[in-house]
């Protein structure tokens, strides 16, 4: 037996398999400007324009659970997790492809209710569905989406431009998507060991919507063109914050220091936190889902971005050598450690 077939993909991670799977490709069209590694592929057009495109798979009993996701908020929720992977490289998304796998014991309705979400949220985002592909499948249902966008040459985001001394912004706010998914986990619970109790999900409408139909922040793209702001690095969050930042900070070799007292959270993410037993930060470092946009920008772009409701200058990049640390409520210096979604 080779020594590659001993590696296990569990002690590898997503992007360790990745790396691992892909190390030997090579790009051989001159077109191709960026491969593997950031949230979108980057296709050239001409010297002004690029392609973007971004896949992303949702797969039933692994990214939701059809005992409480509604199938017309799962075809919306696809789509925007697509969208703003294109959003996350500062572009515009402009068609999508929809593929399944679907298990022929689905009624054609269930279907058209998925597509119905697919719809409106292609309505909402001006994208097109332009083709896919349908198969059977014996294991639930699979979505995949592929996104297709456009960007200006200039104005083109990776996750690999931050510098030292670059200002880390976030915006939004984090954590609600993740209490969502708490709170409806704990109600399925509930109704599984009694069908006739009524689920309690009155008051937390906000964060529930959250986890079941996430926003694409394409708007924000649009508030740093007004602002005349170009991010030097960005990444959206879906598997927490403190992997997305460290994603940065590995693409664009630099440390980061993080204040746990600028992180963005609302107080009904802060009291839903504490009624779980579970520390705030915790949910807005590692919970993921939130769709929101991280990014940094230079120093001399802090006053067009400070005091803007929807932005949250959260730390700022070092030198690699300095770490990656989040200074506490108390003023304590801590590790900074990526403990979100893992998917094996």
């Amino acid at each position: 037996m080779s020594e590659n077939a001993t590696k296990n993909i569990q002690e590898l991670g997503e992007f360790g398999l990745i790396d691992h799977l892909t190390s030997g490709f090579t790009t051989s069209n001159a077109t191709t400007v960026l491969g593997i590694g950031d949230d979108c592929a980057v296709i050239e057009i001409n010297a002004e324009e690029s392609f973007l495109v971004s896949t992303d798979m949702l797969v039933e009993g692994v990214h939701f659970n059809l005992m409480y996701v509604p199938l017309k908020h799962l075809g919306y929720k696809a789509v925007a997790v697509n969208v703003s992977d294109i959003c996350a490289m500062n572009g515009k998304a402009e068609q999508i492809t929809v593929a399944l796998a679907v298990s022929s014991k689905f009624p054609v309705e269930a279907l058209e209710e998925l597509y119905e979400g697919i719809q409106l949220a292609c309505d909402h985002y001006q994208v097109d569905l332009v083709g896919g592909d349908m198969t059977s499948s014996w294991s639930g249902l699979s979505i995949t989406i592929t996104a297709i966008g456009r960007v200006a040459n200039s104005k083109m985001t990776k996750r690999s431009g931050a510098k030292p001394n670059d200002i880390i912004v976030v915006s939004g706010d984090l954590g609600a998507s993740y209490l969502g998914l708490q709170i409806l986990e704990r109600e399925n619970e509930v109704f599984k060991a009694n069908p006739k109790v009524q689920p309690e999900l009155e008051g937390f409408d906000a964060l529930i919507q959250r986890q079941l139909k996430p926003e694409a922040r394409m708007d924000i793209i649009e508030l740093l063109e007004k602002m005349e702001v170009i991010p030097t690095s960005m990444i959206d969050i879906s598997d927490g914050l403190a992997s997305e930042v460290m994603h940065l900070c590995k693409q664009s070799g630099t440390g980061c220091q993080l204040f746990e007292d600028k992180i963005p959270m609302t107080d009904k993410t802060k009291l839903t936190a504490i009624e779980f037993k579970i520390s705030p930060v915790t949910c807005a470092l590692n919970g993921g889902e939130d769709y929101e946009l991280l990014f940094t920008v230079k120093q001399e772009d802090f006053d067009k971005i400070v005091g803007n409701p929807s932005l949250s200058p959260i730390g700022y990049m070092t030198e690699d050598t300095a770490g990656k640390f989040l200074i506490d409520a108390a003023g304590d210096v801590v590790p900074l450690k990526a403990q979100g979604w893992q998917h094996f």
